[in-house]
């Protein structure tokens, strides 16, 4: 069966890896390159039951457990390790250091005035890897299997009626497939062109990698920092296995551009973040910022992912929608796709609450993108 997949970031790369290895032709279609926009810019934090009570839920503990199996089978190329969480809050206003036993609970690498709150998970619930290398490793096995990669635009599904049967590239190329899989993260607004897809927003945000001195335990902190002038900023921080350590939570304001590659940081975003950073882990203060870079998750109206056929294009698929969730269920999101397409199943995950159709679709009159 030859399968087009559409867009290079880690859902995409997921679904080629999970496709090739049943035995699927698969190509990639990727404008810019493998892990460029999000899923090379995410945290790579990774939790079993936060979507708990949500119709996430069976998709996040499939995609954990995916995640430790595929770090065997894949070699562990990128990082992946369990992880201790921790919430934690530092404001002018507390007035108090934490006592030691409170210091044994949380990260220990936090400033000495930041309060800890409570353990958020544990290492059977939390875990963290190099989202980009994760994604590049995806492609990698792919390609040893069945897959090729090509770098180039897309502008349409070709189509036989309603069934669709390829892919065009604006260079006039046509692509043949007996399935097409849109996986363009906040990019399937293009696609609202040309098939009924409820619309994609791009929530932006700012990120750091740091490169201390020396190298910090396996900890991942969600934290709240008030200012002395009363602003609050809620950043993620997240110790690599690598010795980096990943430091999100700025927002940014830009409007989504057409071309991934011209997504920048905003004027002084990477300044205020590295201030919020060196404030709750001193052991920053004197690192090297080994990358400043910004993003655009991929979110919904109601929050969750768009998983499943596009309604009225027999062999057009969607996968896209996963916010801040992509790196964790991506691999569950792959399994539960490839079996619909290959075999008309979704195995274990029901994909019902995420069926393209659940929300009104975009009128394309209405897109607003950056040009370029």
């Amino acid at each position: 069966m030859r399968i087009v997949v559409c867009g290079g970031g880690v859902i995409g790369a997921a679904l080629a890896y999970e496709l090739s290895r049943q035995g699927a032709d698969v190509t990639v279609i990727e404008r810019w390159r493998v892990g460029g926009a999000a899923s090379g810019k995410s945290g790579g934090f990774l939790a079993k039951d936060w979507c708990d009570g949500t119709p996430v839920e069976a998709l996040a503990h499939r995609s954990f457990a995916l995640h430790e199996a595929w770090a065997e089978s894949l070699g562990d190329t990128y990082g992946y390790r369990k992880v201790d969480t921790f919430s934690a809050v530092k404001s002018p206003r507390t007035g108090k250091a934490p006592s030691v036993d409170t210091r044994r609970q949380m990260a220990t690498w936090l400033a000495g005035d930041a309060i800890h709150r409570r353990q958020l998970g544990n290492e059977e619930t939390t875990a963290a890897l190099d989202p980009e290398r994760f994604t590049n490793a995806l492609v990698a096995a792919a390609i040893s299997h069945r897959t090729s990669v090509r770098i180039a635009a897309m502008t349409d599904v070709a189509r036989d009626g309603e069934k669709v049967v390829g892919v065009r590239l604006a260079n006039g190329e046509t692509i043949a497939a007996d399935s097409v899989v849109l996986a363009l993260g906040p990019w399937s607004l293009l696609a609202s062109k040309w098939a009924p897809l409820p619309p994609i927003y791009g929530l932006k945000g700012h990120s750091l990698i740091f490169k201390p001195t020396r190298t910090l335990p396996a900890h991942a902190v969600f934290a709240e920092l008030e200012t002395a002038d009363g602003d609050i900023h809620a950043p993620e921080i997240v110790s690599r296995a690598d010795g980096t350590v990943y430091v999100c939570g700025l927002p940014g304001h830009d409007a989504l551009p057409v071309d991934p590659a011209r997504v920048t940081t905003e004027a002084g975003a990477s300044e205020l973040l590295r201030d919020i950073a060196t404030t709750l882990v001193p052991d920053l203060a004197g690192a090297a910022i080994v990358r400043e870079q910004a993003c655009f998750r991929p979110v919904t109206r109601d929050g969750m992912p768009i998983i499943g056929p596009i309604p009225g294009n027999t062999g057009l698929f969607v996968a896209t929608g996963h916010s801040v969730w992509g790196m964790l269920n991506a691999p569950g999101t792959a399994e539960a796709l490839a079996g619909l397409i290959l075999n008309g199943t979704s195995g274990g995950v029901d994909l019902g609450p995420f069926a393209p159709d659940r929300l009104e679709p975009l009128d394309p009159d209405t897109l607003e993108m950056r040009s370029g």
